[in-house]
């Protein structure tokens, strides 16, 4: 018999065998696999709210659906990450996560740890992040900083007139962003700003849209610009339309950057303009379009003519204005598209499909004639809108998708 004593110490080294079996076989384990918590399992243990992962960050299929060659791009800061997340939440929501396109972010500062970790776990698909080259971000070597200093003090009427960064933006914008390394691997972008929403389900690849339908600029919204932000705007693209005239695309757009009747607009105007340039623009916040016209000879040779005119600098040209009247000059008029069923929301504007069965079918969170709501305040139609004016003298009225509705 044993005694009670001895029969504690064998138990006691037992169970110091079976603790060390258990850990050395748990340290043995390799470290690249992860532990997936499957609710819906049985048996499957509860993990508790202050549970850990052997890996922070189970591993995702990044691999992309989509079919085009093609990627989101956002140029924006550290600082501005929860606005970041917020538009890419509802643009993966509503179109990505079905094709997992990848993400280019571009900022003129290095990106924190913070700023990738999030916004790579919110994207779908992979992610890059691109540190803008100085010389694609400052003003360029012509530019003479002392007038420059004295517009940025005397501009506080105008609209970020003040803004050294703003108008590095819109330079960048309207002729760097389709030269950075990483987007010369890709014919096609989709342009996502910080704090936006996407109001509806897309139902369809907009990237192949464009491309099998021979698109290559893709807009939502169109209204007028501030003049006071492009006072010589116009007689820079004059001067360039006078010198190249062989550029301009003989079924070009020019008429419905030229026209003034207020026929159109209930005979209601907006914005006055004082030169033969009427403001219509595309809001280029959105904007899916083919990089190869931008990367054309056409183009740069445009974009050239006006970067040494010095209106980015001396004035406060938007590169909304610039791609505009670029791809409206020197494009086919019939290659530009509004995606009229694609719902978008950027403060202070709307653009919100009208159709019923198209606001049923592709779940929309908007109204388009809800005049109690600043968000479902519909731009498409209001005086400072231009795409009345962008069917009569543009492309048309066409909704490519129609067919393609349907009833989830």
């Amino acid at each position: 018999m044993f005694s009670i004593p001895a029969v504690l110490v064998v138990v006691a080294i037992a169970l110091n065998y079976y603790f060390a079996s258990a850990y050395r076989s748990q340290a043995s384990r390799p470290t690249d696999v992860s532990y997936t918590y499957n609710p819906l399992a049985k048996g499957q243990p509860k993990l508790a709210s202050n549970s850990y992962l052997r890996k922070r960050f189970p591993p995702r299929n990044l691999e992309q659906i989509g079919k085009e060659n093609a990627t989101m791009i956002m140029l924006v800061r550290n600082g501005e990450l929860e606005g970041a997340l917020s538009s890419m939440r509802s643009l993966e929501d509503r179109f990505n996560r079905e094709y997992k396109y990848p993400w280019v972010f571009m900022n003129d500062e290095p990106f924190d740890e913070e700023f990738v970790e999030k916004t790579s776990l919110m994207a779908s698909g992979k992610t890059y992040y691109e540190l803008v080259p100085a010389e694609h971000w400052q003003p360029p070597p012509y530019i003479n900083r002392t007038r420059l200093e004295e517009n940025l003090n005397t501009s506080t009427n105008v609209l970020y007139g003040f803004s050294r960064s703003y108008r590095n933006m819109c330079h960048f914008y309207s002729g760097y962003f389709y030269k950075q390394e990483r987007l010369l691997n890709y014919d096609w972008y989709f342009r996502v700003d910080p704090d936006v929403e996407y109001m509806c389900d897309f139902q369809y690849d907009p990237f192949q849209l464009l491309r099998e339908n021979n698109k290559i600029y893709g807009f939502t919204i169109a209204i007028t610009e501030f003049e006071n932000t492009v006072p010589t705007l116009w007689q820079n693209v004059e001067a360039f339309m006078e010198k190249y005239p062989s550029l301009l695309h003989t079924n070009n757009a020019l008429d419905f950057l030229t026209t003034h009747e207020t026929t159109i607009t209930h005979y209601m105007t907006f914005t006055e303009s004082t030169s033969r340039y009427n403001l219509c623009h595309f809001w280029s916040n959105f904007e899916i379009a083919n990089l190869n016209f931008f990367r054309s000879e056409a183009y740069e040779t445009f974009f050239r003519h006006l970067s040494e005119a010095g209106g980015f600098h001396y004035e406060r040209w938007g590169d909304a204005p610039v791609h505009s009247i670029g791809v409206s000059l020197l494009a086919d008029k019939n290659q530009i598209h509004h995606f009229e069923d694609i719902g978008y929301y950027h403060a202070p504007f709307l653009a919100c499909p009208h159709s019923e069965d198209v606001i049923a079918s592709k779940r929309c969170i908007c109204k388009p004639r809800d005049a109690h709501h600043d968000m479902n305040r519909t731009i498409d139609v209001n005086a400072h809108s231009c795409l009345s004016r962008w069917w009569k003298y543009g492309a048309g009225k066409s909704f490519l998708n129609e067919a393609d509705y349907h009833r989830w």
